[in-house]
């Protein structure tokens, strides 16, 4: 027990010596306890200015993120935008109207007109974004003669053969695009912009882009040194609209423009075609238009090439590839950029809305033309090689579209009066006539 009792005293004595040590070389330190407090009182100081300075940064990154979406960046002119876009896609689905065409430009519109921040390689006219490559395909013309592979490849030409005479009336139809032209002019457009305008009136979405990708690009220089406006998008969207309104623009002109006896003639039936005459119809057809329009040969070609391939009947796959296939591939890429062509900034002009008026006057003034012409040949036909006049408004090229307008008015007016084989006869040579103009523009205007 004396042990035990000596080292706990040994142990007070070291400890108070200890101390006194302490005290001796410190004499103003604090306490353990006051610094203890003090430390405390700093990391607890400390930790609420990290936490006020992440709280800051919270805010500006909430901030910065805002200043990037859609709703910071939206203008007037981008909400008047998306509400064509999905006036597009209504119409196309509430009303069929040329679903196939407004359903892709109607999402373009949208996906076009979504506001964003400029920089990023996000728009279609910002290099090296997606949509600008995608875009190449108009800007460049790329698209519209694979469309017309397409076309080829599922126009049967059998009533054209068998009645050559009604290409006059595609012939007729034309007449739009020309005095549109000269209206454009009037107006104050430049020569190449005003023919690149007036090919709306052809009905034709894939020539309109043809034409307007070589004429209003934005890119040619006119000889006073300025700069042709880049008008792809208004004037494709044009030429597309009017393709889809058709059935709603064509009746009320044809029933103005014919009397209710004119639409109950008569045709005699199309003959029997041979299958000879479909494999040298496409053949000849390239030599005799491509000689009158050379510069329309990308179109022309492609047209005539996509009808061999049908009937020759000896290439089948290669024929079901460019009707199918391709034709849905390039209709679904040119849909898509054509409507996001349409940003608010580049799409919102006074040019615009010229365009828009002169191409549903242009669209109405071929309607015109064509029937004025029927009941013009009708002068010099007797008995059963009259024509019914309806027929002559489906000289625009928007097929099949417009010989379905006359199909339907023909019924109106009688029963079991069917039109649809005479009037594709007109209808198929109102897209070599379009295609035709537009060369002849090109060699005049370029």
């Amino acid at each position: 027990m004396r042990k035990l009792f000596t080292v706990i005293g040994i142990i007070a004595i070291l400890s108070l010596v200890r101390l006194s040590f302490v005290s001796a070389d410190h004499p103003a330190s604090e306490s353990e306890n006051e610094l203890a407090k003090k430390e405390i009182t700093i990391e607890e100081g400390t930790d609420n200015l990290s936490e006020a300075k992440k709280s800051n940064g919270a805010l500006k990154g909430i901030k910065n993120f805002f200043s990037y979406t859609g709703f910071a960046n939206a203008t007037l002119g981008h909400i008047a935008m998306l509400i064509v876009g999905l006036f597009f896609i209504i119409i196309a689905i509430e009303y069929n109207y040329e679903p196939l065409l407004l359903i892709p430009i109607g999402t373009g519109i949208i996906i076009g007109n979504i506001p964003f921040v400029p920089g990023f390689q996000i728009g279609i006219y910002e290099d090296g974004s997606v949509l600008n490559y995608l875009y190449y395909g108009v800007v460049k013309g790329i698209y519209p003669p694979l469309i017309f592979l397409g076309i080829g490849a599922m126009t049967d030409f059998s009533s054209l053969i068998s009645n050559p005479r009604l290409m006059l009336l595609g012939a007729a139809a034309q007449v739009g695009i020309f005095l549109t032209f000269l209206g454009a002019l009037m107006l104050g457009f430049a020569p190449p912009e005003a023919g690149a305008i007036g090919i709306i009136g052809g009905a034709d979405g894939p020539t309109a882009i043809f034409i307007s990708s070589r004429l209003a690009n934005g890119i040619n220089i006119l000889p006073d040194g300025t700069t042709v406006k880049n008008l792809i998008g208004p004037i494709a969207i044009a030429a597309y609209s009017y393709m889809a309104l058709v059935p709603v623009i064509q009746p009320p002109i044809m029933r103005l423009l014919t009397s209710k006896n004119e639409r109950k003639i008569r045709m005699k039936p199309p003959r029997a075609v041979s299958k000879t005459e479909k494999i040298l119809f496409p053949i000849i057809g390239l030599l005799l238009t491509g000689f009158i329009s050379p510069n329309a040969l990308p179109l022309l070609g492609m047209l005539f090439f996509g009808n061999l391939l049908k009937e020759s009947t000896r290439t089948n796959r290669l024929a079901e590839t460019a009707k199918n296939s391709l034709i849905d591939i390039v209709t679904i890429l040119l849909g898509i950029t054509v409507g996001a062509s349409t940003q608010a900034d580049v799409f919102l002009t006074p040019d615009s809305l010229l365009i828009f008026a002169l191409g549903a006057l242009s669209f109405m003034i071929a309607t015109a033309g064509g029937l004025i012409f029927a009941r013009f040949m009708n002068l010099f036909l007797k008995g059963k090689n009259k024509l019914n006049p309806l027929i002559g408004a489906a000289g625009v090229s928007a097929v099949p579209d417009s010989a379905r307008v006359v199909q339907h008015e023909g019924l109106k007016a009688d029963s079991t009066n069917h039109l649809l084989m005479h009037a594709m006869a007109p209808n198929v040579s109102g897209v070599i006539g379009s295609a035709v103009a537009a060369g002849i523009l090109l060699s005049f205007l370029l």
